[in-house]
């Protein structure tokens, strides 16, 4: 008799362990359930994406992900807690553990997804790297900073970017680093720096801050593409498939019409969809080792990803950003989500 005898004898056994391996938690998503929150890693403070309002309560595109994940984990988007860190710090927090997750704005790369035992899990905001100057100055392409003294935030993909395109243009400029954002603010706007550069969306945040606003210019030229999303730790796949699931549920949701408005109707739906979706059908969320209901509730209590980009960065915002690349896909946009099937 042979020594080893397969245990994979039909497709249908096959797919039977699969499924009881897949509904199986991870040791993150084990962690969080027995904690009662996730914890995410956000930024210390950017207009649309995470910061605090007038009462302290911390809104943005990136809390709301951090939302919908406890929604989805816990059927309850309150029960999450924010760890506001610096570029300095975001990468160590997550692999010590300090944070389940990074819904922070980190720039995906090769580099990072394979020398920190992290992993990006999707992008949730298609960026680019720009310049801001102040309107005096008169500058109107980015050759024309050629020696200008330029605040940028240390450890980050935009200062390498920055970097390379001087150095590409054999061009010269003075870096002014500083590793807080709104203390880098600060400084451009007293006037330490010629020039401020980030993504484009978090310079169009900023400007909403100075106190003159109209004084400021985003350059039209882009130094580099700048896409952002969540990172987890690597090794844990399930919970890789939580976070990334959570954010493409969202965005499937708003390609089917479905919102926090109408998701109650929307479960009488005869569209296989949706039925999937909102866990009419069951097994998507069992898969994930949450409850079915899991993509409902965070359509329910978080939205879809229109509805929060609207509320945060669109036309409803302080920001009034258009969709451009970030809207759907059958919109001209590059946000498209994976099939919840």
């Amino acid at each position: 008799m042979p020594m080893f005898q397969p245990v994979f004898r039909t497709t249908a056994g096959a797919l039977a362990l699969a499924v009881t391996c897949l509904a199986h938690a991870g040791p993150t998503l084990d962690t969080v359930k027995k904690r009662g929150y996730v914890q995410c890693g956000v930024s210390t403070g950017i207009q649309g994406f995470s910061a605090p309002d007038s009462k302290g309560d911390w809104q943005g595109l990136d809390v709301d992900l951090c939302r919908a994940i406890a929604a989805a984990v816990f059927n309850d988007a309150s029960k999450f807690r924010l760890s506001p860190l610096t570029t300095q710090a975001r990468f160590t927090a997550l692999q010590s553990g300090e944070v389940d997750v990074l819904t922070r704005n980190v720039t995906p790369t090769l580099a990072r997804d394979t020398t920190l035992g992290l992993l990006s899990v999707a992008v949730n905001y298609y960026d680019s790297q720009g310049v801001m100057v102040a309107a005096k100055l008169g500058v109107k392409t980015l050759k024309e900073l050629d020696g200008a003294t330029i605040c940028v935030q240390p450890g980050t993909v935009t200062e390498l970017a920055l970097a390379d395109w001087f150095r590409g243009k054999n061009l010269h400029f003075k870096p002014v680093v500083i590793d807080k954002y709104d203390e880098i603010v600060r400084a451009f706007s007293a006037g330490r720096c010629d020039a401020f550069t980030s993504d484009k969306s978090q310079l169009a945040a900023s400007r909403t801050t100075l106190e003159h606003p109209d004084s400021y210019v985003i350059l039209d030229e882009n130094i580099a593409k700048s896409p952002l999303g969540p990172m987890v730790r690597q090794g844990d796949e399930n919970w890789l498939n939580v976070v990334r699931w959570t954010f493409y549920a969202s965005l499937e949701a708003e390609e089917f019409g479905l919102t926090s408005a109408n998701v109650d109707s929307q479960l009488k739906s005869a569209n296989p969809n949706i039925q999937r979706i909102l866990g009419v059908t069951p097994g998507m969320g069992r898969n994930l080792g949450v409850d079915d209901k899991w993509a409902y509730t965070l359509i329910k209590q978080v939205g879809n990803y229109g509805e929060s980009y609207e509320r945060n960065l669109g036309m409803a915002s302080a920001m009034k950003l258009p969709r451009a690349l970030n809207a759907q896909w059958r919109d001209g946009g590059l946000m498209y989500g994976w099939p919840v099937r």
